[in-house]
C-alpha cells in the first residue's frame, strides 16, 4: 500500500474516532453546551454558504498573506544566517533577544501603530511566525555537511550559485515543515486578533456565537476553522510530493 493511501485511511480513522468519541460524550453530558457532532455537521452544511463563507474568506486571506510575508523574508534571512558565519554572529543575538518575547503582548503596540484594520491581523501573524521559521531554516543550513560544498568550491562557484544549487534544494522539506508549523500558529493567533476591530473572520464569528449562546453555531465555526487548517496542511503535503518526491517512496 502506498504512502498516500495510508494517509487517506488514517484521516478516515481519525475522523471516525473523533466523531464517535464526541457523540458518546455529548450523549452522556446531554446539555446544550455540547451538541452532538451530527447536529453540528448538519448545521454547517445548511448554513455555510449563507453565514460563514465571508468569514472564512477573510480569515483565509489574513492567514495566507501573513504566511507569505513570513516566508518571503524569513527563508532568505535564515539561509543567510546559516551560510554566512559573520551574519549569524551579528543577527543571532538579535533573534535570541526578540524570540522569547510573547508576541501576543505586542498586539496593543501593533494596534496603536497600524490601527484596527486588516494590517494589524496580518502583521501579528507575521510577527509570531517569523522567528521560529528563521531559526529553523538557519539550523538546517548549518547542518549541511561542509564536504557537500567541496565540488562547487573546486569549480569556482560563487556563493550565490552554491546557495542556489545546494543549500536551497537541501532545505525544501524544512521550508515546508516550517510553513506547516506557521499555519497552525497563524490560526491560533488569528482567533485572538479577529476579536478586535473587525466584524469578519472566523475568530470573530466564534466569539459572537458564544456571546449569543448559539452553541451549535459556535462549534460549527470551530469545525470550519479546523478544516481550513486541514486543507492548508493537505496543500502543503501535495506541494511536498511535487518538489520532494523521494520522501514519498514506500
Amino acid at each position: 500500500m502506498k504512502l498516500g493511501e495510508y494517509k487517506k485511511i488514517n484521516f478516515l480513522y481519525a475522523f471516525i474516532l473523533i466523531f464517535v468519541l464526541w457523540q458518546i460524550i455529548a450523549v452522556i453530558i446531554n446539555k446544550p453546551i455540547l451538541p452532538t457532532p451530527f447536529n453540528i455537521l448538519k448545521y454547517t452544511f445548511e448554513n455555510f454558504s449563507s453565514e460563514m463563507v465571508m468569514h472564512v474568506l477573510y480569515s483565509l486571506r489574513r492567514i495566507l498573506l501573513g504566511i507569505t510575508f513570513t516566508v518571503i523574508i524569513a527563508v532568505p534571512l535564515g539561509i543567510i544566517m546559516g551560510y554566512y558565519k559573520k551574519a549569524d554572529l551579528i543577527l543571532s543575538p538579535i533573534m535570541y533577544f526578540n524570540y522569547p518575547i510573547p508576541k501576543i503582548a505586542l498586539l496593543p503596540v501593533v494596534m496603536l501603530l497600524f490601527g484596527l484594520e486588516e494590517w494589524t491581523k496580518i502583521i501579528m501573524i507575521f510577527l509570531i511566525t517569523f522567528f521560529p521559521i528563521v531559526v529553523n531554516i538557519r539550523d538546517k543550513v548549518k547542518n549541511i555537511p561542509e564536504e557537500v560544498y567541496y565540488p562547487m568550491y573546486s569549480l569556482g562557484a560563487s556563493n550565490f550559485q552554491i546557495i542556489k544549487e545546494i543549500v536551497f534544494p537541501g532545505i525544501y522539506s524544512t521550508i515546508l515543515t516550517s510553513i506547516r508549523i506557521g499555519i497552525g500558529t497563524a490560526i491560533s493567533i488569528l482567533f485572538f486578533t479577529e476579536n478586535f476591530g473587525t466584524e469578519y473572520g472566523m475568530g470573530y464569528f466564534i466569539m459572537d456565537s458564544w456571546m449569543r449562546i448559539n452553541y451549535i453555531q459556535m462549534y460549527s465555526s470551530i469545525v470550519v476553522l479546523s478544516f481550513i487548517g486541514l486543507t492548508l496542511f493537505i496543500m502543503i503535503d501535495l506541494l511536498e510530493k511535487l518538489i520532494c518526491p523521494w520522501k514519498n517512496r514506500a
